[in-house]
């Protein structure tokens, strides 16, 4: 049985948003121990639900409503539905304090957020996520960037039910072989494929933009995993990326995002930093 946090000063308290697949690994590696960090506070719409999962964690966090998390926490991390974005990261922001997002497409609807954010001395962190080679995408920034082009193949489990797929009467449950259901920006996409696509907004507010970051999206029923192409072109470098994510036990989400997050967390009071 859990026993309460005890929080030691001088500790970051991390407040968790959600408790799906992302969620539940985060959680668990907070409580297993991360330097300099307790898991303070989490948020779930049911708490019924996930009572035998909290009761495995060896210090219980306080389960509050999102409202109360900026009041015991530093940090939060969103692993919750993209509309509720903005009442996650608002209230710690505009306090000078960090959020993680996973919803990065809706930060494109709640651009004001980073505005605050910046007022207030606040942060919103992006993980790196299912993509590698952010680092390079961000320094070739600092110079020019000519082109940036994503082609994301996924299963057909990972992108049915996408508002895009609905909309458009696309029927993808039956192809036989790859279909290009996609091609347009990355903000296009974020309206489409929100539970999809966080990852070409990612890349797009590393580079140059989600209107000028270019995206394919092809349904493939032979793929079992998440795959995403990236070529760069720009004045310091032309480079090409690609990786192939394991889905998580929700096939929209890869199980690299969650360890992209532990990686973050882990980095803050390590004292061998790597990348940018």
């Amino acid at each position: 049985m859990a026993t309460p946090a005890m929080i030691v000063k001088g500790e970051m308290r991390v407040a968790v948003v959600g408790l799906g697949a992302i969620g539940r690994r985060v959680v668990k590696a907070l409580d297993r121990g991360l330097d300099g960090l307790v898991l303070a506070a989490v948020s779930v719409q049911e708490p019924g639900k996930h009572r035998d999962f909290l009761a495995t964690l060896s210090r219980a966090p306080a389960i509050l409503p999102i409202e109360d998390l900026s009041q015991a926490a530093d940090v939060v991390i969103e692993c919750a539905p993209s509309a509720l974005l903005k009442s996650i990261v608002l209230p710690f922001v505009s306090k000078g304090k960090t959020a993680i997002v996973l919803s990065a497409g809706a930060l494109l609807e709640h651009d004001d957020l980073i505005q605050i954010a910046k007022q207030s001395g606040g942060q919103i962190v992006v993980p790196t996520g299912a993509l590698i080679g952010l680092d390079a995408v961000t320094a070739a920034a600092e110079g020019t960037i000519h082109s940036v082009r994503m082609m994301t193949r996924k299963p057909v489990t990972g992108l049915a039910g996408a508002p895009y797929i609905v909309e458009n009467n696309i029927d993808i449950e039956n192809i036989t072989e790859p279909l290009k259901i996609f091609d347009g920006t990355a903000r296009e996409a974020a309206r489409g494929f929100p539970a999809n696509l966080n990852v070409a907004v990612a890349l797009s507010l590393a580079g140059i933009g989600p209107d000028r970051t270019r995206l394919e999206i092809w349904a493939d029923p032979a793929l079992t995993r998440n795959t995403h192409r990236i070529d760069v072109e720009s004045d310091s470098a032309s480079f090409a990326m690609s990786i192939e994510n394991i889905p998580s036990e929700n096939p929209k989400t890869g199980r690299i995002t969650a360890l992209s997050v532990i990686a973050y967390l882990r980095k803050q009071r390590s004292a061998l930093r790597i990348g940018t």
